[in-house]
């Protein structure tokens, strides 16, 4: 049974950094794409930052510049580098993963909480 686990989220100052790990259970090559998106309270889910088996990225205009999404494949882990946080960036993260297939896998997410 396929499963991603996040790890890494926390309570950070602004200006800080976290990074955060998505660990899957199986060779990450076997997903098309893989994602990082976030839920504040009251928000919609939204997609942050995503990767691709070929490592092609993609970011929401508010994180551009801010945080980086990278792939380790030896360890079957995407990361999100997060640096220059803000407050509205306080959210519940969730990893993602789609597989060719199209069935999609969630974590159970990881709260990252930026105090002002």
């Amino acid at each position: 049974q396929v499963h991603v686990v996040e790890s890494g989220g926390g309570l950070v100052q602004a200006g800080g950094s976290l990074r955060l790990s998505c660990a899957a259970s199986t060779t990450i090559f076997s997903f098309r794409v893989m994602g990082w998106y976030r839920q504040a309270p009251g928000k919609q889910r939204e997609l942050v930052a995503s990767i691709t088996s070929g490592s092609s990225t993609n970011y929401v205009n508010s994180v551009k510049d801010r945080f980086t999404i990278s792939r380790d494949n030896a360890k079957n882990t995407v990361y999100l580098q997060m640096n220059s946080l803000k407050p509205e960036d306080t959210a519940v993260y969730y990893c993602n993963a789609k597989q060719y297939s199209g069935t999609n896998y969630w974590g159970q997410g990881t709260q990252v909480t930026v105090s002002s």
